[in-house]
C-alpha cells in the first residue's frame, strides 16, 4: 500500500507544473514556444519566431539573467494581420533576509503575420534575443 502511495505521489509531482502547449500556429502559442527558447538559452531557434525587423533592430543586448524568470500569458488581442500578447514577467533574485526578491512586470509581445506566420516584431526587453551574426554594427 506504501508502495502505491508513494509512486502515486511521484506522478504528481513529475507530472505537474508544465503548462499546456498552445497551438502553434496562434500568436499565444509562438510567443510560448518563442520565449521557452530564450529562456533555454538557445537563441538561433529564438530568432527563428522574429521578423526581419527585429532583427535588423537588434542591439546586441540579451537578457542578463534568464534563469530566474518566469512568463505568464495574461491574454491576447488578434487582428487580422496584427496581435498583442500580453504576459507577466517575475524575475527572481538571490534570497534576502526576508525570502526570496522578485520584481513583476506586465508587458507585451507585438506580433504581425508575415507569408501566413505569426512572428514577433517586437519582445520584452527581459526577453528580447540578438543572435550572433545579428548584432548592428555601428
Amino acid at each position: 500500500m506504501i508502495g502505491v502511495l508513494v509512486l502515486v505521489a511521484l506522478i504528481v509531482v513529475f507530472t505537474r507544473g508544465q503548462p499546456a502547449q498552445l497551438d502553434a500556429g496562434t500568436p499565444g502559442g509562438v510567443v510560448q514556444r518563442y520565449s521557452a527558447a530564450v529562456l533555454d538559452g538557445d537563441e538561433e531557434l529564438a530568432a527563428e519566431y522574429l521578423t526581419e525587423d527585429a532583427l535588423a533592430d537588434c542591439d546586441g543586448s540579451s537578457p542578463a539573467i534568464t534563469e530566474d524568470i518566469r512568463v505568464t500569458l495574461l491574454g491576447t488581442e488578434e487582428r487580422a494581420s496584427s496581435a498583442d500578447v500580453r504576459v507577466s514577467i517575475v524575475t527572481s533574485y538571490d534570497d534576502g533576509l526576508f525570502g526570496p526578491n522578485e520584481y513583476t512586470a506586465d508587458d507585451t509581445f507585438d506580433l504581425v503575420t508575415v507569408d501566413g506566420d505569426w512572428r514577433i516584431d517586437q519582445a520584452p526587453w527581459q526577453l528580447m534575443v540578438c543572435p550572433a551574426g545579428q548584432k548592428d554594427t555601428p
